[in-house]
């Protein structure tokens, strides 16, 4: 069983515009039938007293539809197999299916950080993502996981919204950072095949204005480290209130600030995860996978006792390295050379040379006599940056995808 578990809850009360995760409906009789099968699968991979689990995140979808009964159902199963006590365990929540027993349960069951899909703070943008919360939702539900002794929080933004002005940007970041959270996740829209906005972009209903989401980008940087966030990944920022070590940094290093999402670091430094309910990507033992992209089937495999499995492969020791290297550039500390090294059992030095003095001369990239990394320009463009490193077929194809979370960075390719 690997350190850190991700666990996809399908369900959605409607289908925001631009997104293309796997999600469905939240009937009934489906949603009583997943949580039976989620809860068999995770007393199938139980974790050892000797080998806690180091992170939990619970994506989606909307894991905060679940009742409380359902949530009490899937707590127990979690509880049975060892998984509590996880030193980071996070739900995603939408504004509008918080409650106060809710909050309070996860919280008591060992719960401890909430990630709030907020995406913007105006209500004609909201309604423009088909988001189902208002603004009112969101400061309210903020102070239900305050009470119930949630200290790390999240909340996720979104910019390059169509129809949405710098003005509209600056206010949303003005008003989320006074709600003092401990994280932000700040994403640019991306246009996916699937999706409503991508039907409507093709159809000429809008256009995107490229520079003004760069402007967009540049006041997000700006105005989120006035406020005493640090950017530690492309598109995440977080505070620091006691120093926290990275990959072979030294304790007191800024490279990563204390409230950085650990489960994300651990995707970005090439760790592996298992990953349970439908359409869930992981990565054990070597090889990497992805659940039935189908609630009922996956439901039907769980029950007759088989992996969920809708595809499994074993990558070449070079084609996940590349991987891992894409990934990590994502992060603004980059690659130390010996972090990386250690990680793949490669030299970044001598395998990627070409590509890093590529991306130097274009100004998107700095080798350092300790480390590689983007410049700031170059994390501005991190997904296809990052692409240069990928070596072999499939590879180049499905790593964008792979991880189902975290979202992908701002101007590059889907994840």
């Amino acid at each position: 069983m690997a350190s850190s578990v991700y666990v996809h809850v399908p369900f959605c009360a409607r289908k925001c515009a631009y997104c293309a995760f796997y999600s469905t409906a939240a009937e009934g009789e489906l949603v009583h039938r997943y949580v039976e099968a989620l809860a068999r699968e995770i007393a199938s991979r139980p974790v050892p007293r000797e080998r806690p689990l180091k992170t939990v995140f619970f994506g989606g979808g909307t894991p905060s539809l679940l009742s409380l009964r359902q949530w009490e159902r899937v707590l127990d199963a979690a509880a049975a197999a060892g998984w509590l006590g996880a030193a980071e365990w996070t739900v995603e929540c939408n504004p509008a299916t918080v409650s106060e027993d809710k909050a309070r349960l996860l919280r008591e069951r060992g719960v401890n950080r909430i990630s709030m899909g907020v995406q913007s703070l105006d209500e004609g943008l909201l309604d423009r993502l088909g988001r189902v919360h208002s603004r009112d939702m969101v400061f309210r539900s903020f102070d239900v996981l305050r009470r119930a002794g949630f200290d790390n929080l999240n909340l996720d933004l979104m910019f390059g919204i169509p129809g949405q002005t710098m003005d509209h940007w600056r206010g949303t970041l003005r008003e989320a950072i006074a709600l003092g959270s401990e994280h932000l996740s700040c994403y640019e829209v991306i246009y996916e095949e699937d999706t409503a906005l991508f039907d409507e972009l093709k159809a000429g209903e809008f256009e995107v204005d490229e520079a003004l989401n760069a402007e967009m980008f540049e006041a997000l940087v700006a105005d989120s480290a006035a406020a005493g966030f640090r950017q530690y990944e492309v598109a995440n920022f977080a505070r620091d209130r006691t120093p926290a070590p990275w990959a072979g940094l030294p304790a007191d290093h800024p490279a990563v600030p204390s409230h950085a999402c650990q489960h994300n670091l651990n995707y970005w430094l090439g760790g592996s995860y298992a990953a349970l309910g439908p359409s869930a990507s992981g990565y054990e033992g070597g090889r990497r996978y992805r659940n039935l992209s189908s609630t009922a089937a996956y439901c039907e495999a769980v029950e007759r006792g088989a992996l969920p499995r809708e595809w499994s492969e074993e990558l070449p020791p070079l084609a996940r390295a590349g991987e891992i290297a894409a990934f990590g550039l994502r992060m603004n500390a980059g690659w130390p050379w010996a972090a990386f090294e250690a990680a793949t059992g490669f030299d970044l030095r001598s395998e990627w040379q070409g590509e890093m003095s590529a991306l130097q001369q274009r100004g998107w990239g700095a080798i350092e006599s300790d480390r590689f990394r983007l410049t700031p320009d170059g994390l501005r463009f991190a997904d296809a940056a990052g692409s240069e490193f990928l070596r072999g077929g499939d590879a180049e194809v499905r790593w964008e995808r792979f991880a189902g979370k975290p979202r992908p960075v701002v101007g590059g390719v889907l994840s």
